[in-house]
This record gives structure tokens, C-alpha cells and sequence, in this order.
């Protein structure tokens, strides 16, 4: 009996998984995960979960009866440590090898870390995983906190508006003059920088953190000579491809593992998904790798056809979303044609209501809808369609976004 193993408990495992059994394949599927957990999704654990807003029933993907019903054999709380191409084998920190007809990578990535001294105190935290959002949950949910968060990149702003709308006192450290600028450019970057400003963050960019200090904990962070008191300290500084276990085979690897746009690693039946991987993109004809919530899920399904020897071809349009206080967006684009494009706007920035398009040689490469609701496929049809579009119309609310790209 022909068996797929995936290795990794996100999103993109979990997809995978589903997938084989709904294109009819009734081989074995094996799930290994590091992670105590069934697979889950990662966008709640900066908000509605960790908030407490939302359960894990919005985390989890399914409950673990779920896959003893599809026969899917979940083997959590082990991690992978060795895979053998040659011999289509892993082994396992317990000892026990797990041979495979093909086997997918999906173990995500892991936070960067800042060689600050001081980070080794408890209290200085990450937030990546479901066991991290519990952690930090249980002292931000009493409210009263001091938390400082260093790195105003989004995983940083959603725990900080988190925090807030907790009752916590929230400073945010960043080295760049915008917030967000690498992703969204100094205009945009701004509207988030006005919005944490009006709900009371004390957010400063264009700073140098020095170092965390205290005795048993962390009691507070140094920022350009200032000392700044705090009960909780989160390093926000983005995250790396874990590629430890693609190392140990020898995989081609470059910003994670690369593969081609169905997810085929350069080992034989050997594939790669989700934040790990770097795969090909046929509409860019450039490698594309994206740490967001559609993509992993996206990749998983790609992975899982691709496994099965069904076409398959990873080459839809990235998509992130995020909500912070009383904003929330939608972003779907292309990131390496965003750097240089001019940004138009339909609607109102300072209402905080408004689509920004991103245009490069006169096309739509991304488009960002705040507070404006059932626009995002139409967003999709204007960047599919690479049409040459006059801004005026774009600007123009009363020109719908589907005659734009007919």
C-alpha cells in the first residue's frame, strides 16, 4: 500500500491531507508533527484567539477524531530529524524510521531572533506557535501589563492592538521611519502608524534598541539610551524558513526549498509547501515565497494533487489579511512589483475606508481594500486581467472594479 507522509503541523500539512483523501487517494497519509497540536492555522493566534475572542475551534483545522475517521495517522509531538532520499525514509527524535512512496515538507518557519543582551530573560517572548499564544495570553488577558513589542511588522501591530484592546499598556520599537514600509510603502505604512497613535500606542520608529534588562526577568527594554519599564518583552522581527530537516537530505536551498510551481523539490518524491518552501511562480517566471494564511493552504492542495501525479501548478494571486482595533483589510499582489509602483486611491484614507491599488507600467499589480467589504474579487480580476488602466477610473468610486478588468 502506497503511503504519503507530510512532515509539519500548519496549515499547509492539514491541506494536504484533506486533499489526498478527497482526490480519492486510499493509500496511508501520515502526519509528523514537532507540535503536541493537530494541525492548525496561524492567523488567530495574534488575534481573535489570543484575545480570547475565539476559541480553538478556530485554530485547530479539524479535532483529532476527525482524522481517525478519514485514516489518517497523526503522530504529533515528534519531531523529524533525518530524510533519506535515497532510501524515501525519515527518522524520528524517538528513534523510529518512517519509510514513504512520497513525502511533503511543510514545517513552516521559525521566528528570527535578536542577539540582544538581555533576550535570554523570561519574559522576552515570540509568538509562533499555539503553545506561544497560550503563553502569552495568559498575561495579557489580566490586563494592566506593560508589554513592549521590538519590530512593528504585522505579527508585532496585530499582538499590539491585541494587547490594547486588553487593557495593557503597548510601546512599539522600530528601526525603520514607517511602520510597515517593507510591505506596504511609506503611505500606507503611515494609515497604521495614525491608527496604534490613535489608540494609544506609544510607537516609535527610526530607533535602536539597545538591550533588554533585568535580574530574575525582564523588566525593561533600552532604546536609544531611554529605558523603557516592561512586564513583557515580544520580539517581532519576522520569521526564517525552517529548512533544518531539507538540509539533512540535501535539497537545493535558497530563502527556503526550492521547488518548481507544483512544489517538486530537486529530490526525487520530495515536495515542499508553505512558508518552507520557494517555489516557481509561472505568472511572475520568478520564485515566490509567501509566509501568509492562503498561500499555505493554497500549496498544500497544490502539493497534494502533485504527489498524486495530477497537474498541478501553484500560480494563484498571494493573498494577507489583517485586523487591528476597528480597521480591517485585505491584501492581494504581487510583493516584488509593489516595491516600485505608484499607489492610487479610491475612497477615503483618513475615514479609514479606501481601496489602494498599486500600479506598475500602468497595470494593477496589488490592491488593499480598508473597511470596504466584497471588493477582493474583483481586486483579483483587475491583477489577473494585466490590462493597462487609467487611474482616474480606478480613482473614480462610481466605475465598478468589473468593468475595469473586463
Amino acid at each position: 500500500m502506497r503511503r504519503m507522509l507530510i512532515i509539519g503541523g500548519g496549515l499547509a500539512a492539514g491541506a494536504a491531507a484533506e486533499t489526498l483523501r478527497k482526490e480519492g487517494f486510499d493509500g496511508e497519509v501520515v502526519i509528523v508533527s514537532a507540535e503536541p497540536h493537530a494541525p492548525y492555522q496561524r492567523p488567530p493566534l495574534s488575534k481573535g484567539y489570543l484575545g480570547g475572542a475565539e476559541g480553538e475551534d478556530a485554530v485547530l483545522l479539524h479535532p483529532a477524531a476527525w482524522y481517525a475517521e478519514q485514516g489518517i495517522e497523526l503522530r504529533t509531538g515528534v519531531a523529524a530529524t533525518t530524510l533519506d532520499p535515497a532510501e524515501h525514509a525519515v527518522e524520528l527524535a524517538d528513534g523510529t524510521t518512517v519509510g514513504y512512496d512520497a513525502v511533503l515538507l511543510a514545517t513552516g518557519a521559525r521566528p528570527r531572533t535578536l542577539p540582544l543582551p538581555g533576550h535570554e530573560l523570561p519574559g522576552v517572548v515570540t509568538l509562533r506557535t499555539l503553545d506561544d499564544s497560550d503563553a502569552l495570553a495568559a498575561r495579557l488577558r489580566e490586563g494592566g501589563r506593560r508589554l513592549v513589542v521590538i519590530g512593528a511588522g504585522w505579527i508585532g501591530m496585530e499582538v499590539a492592538a491585541t494587547a490594547r484592546g486588553l487593557g495593557n499598556e503597548v510601546a512599539i520599537l522600530e528601526r525603520d521611519d514607517v511602520p510597515l514600509s517593507a510591505a506596504l510603502g511609506t503611505r500606507m505604512g503611515e494609515v497604521f502608524r495614525a491608527l496604534h497613535l490613535d489608540h494609544g500606542v506609544d510607537l516609535r520608529t527610526s530607533v535602536g534598541v539597545d538591550r533588554i534588562v533585568g535580574s530574575d526577568r525582564a523588566e525593561g527594554v533600552v532604546v536609544d539610551g531611554e529605558m523603557l519599564p516592561a512586564d513583557l518583552v515580544l520580539i517581532g522581527v519576522g520569521a526564517v524558513p525552517d529548512t533544518r530537516l531539507a538540509e539533512t537530505a540535501g535539497l537545493d536551498i535558497d530563502n527556503g526549498i526550492l521547488t518548481d510551481a507544483s512544489l517538486r523539490s530537486s529530490a526525487p518524491d520530495v515536495y515542499a509547501a508553505g512558508d518552507v518552501a520557494n517555489p516557481f511562480h509561472p505568472v511572475l517566471s520568478r520564485r515566490l515565497r509567501s509566509e501568509h494564511w492562503a498561500n499555505a493552504r493554497s500549496a498544500g492542495r497544490v502539493a497534494a494533487r502533485s504527489m498524486l501525479g495530477i497537474p498541478a501548478s501553484l500560480d494563484g494571486i498571494p493573498y494577507f489579511y489583517t485586523d487591528q482595533y476597528d480597521l480591517g483589510m485585505e491584501l492581494s499582489g504581487y510583493a516584488p512589483l509593489m516595491a516600485e509602483a505608484e499607489v492610487v486611491v479610491r475612497g477615503d484614507v483618513d475615514a479609514r475606508e479606501f481601496i489602494a491599488f498599486w500600479m506598475n507600467a500602468g497595470r494593477v499589480v496589488a490592491g488593499m481594500n480598508v473597511n470596504v467589504w466584497n471588493v477582493n474579487k474583483g481586486v483579483q480580476a483587475l491583477i489577473r486581467s494585466g490590462r493597462s488602466i487609467d487611474p482616474a477610473k480606478l480613482r473614480d468610486e462610481d466605475v465598478p472594479l468589473d468593468a475595469l478588468a473586463a
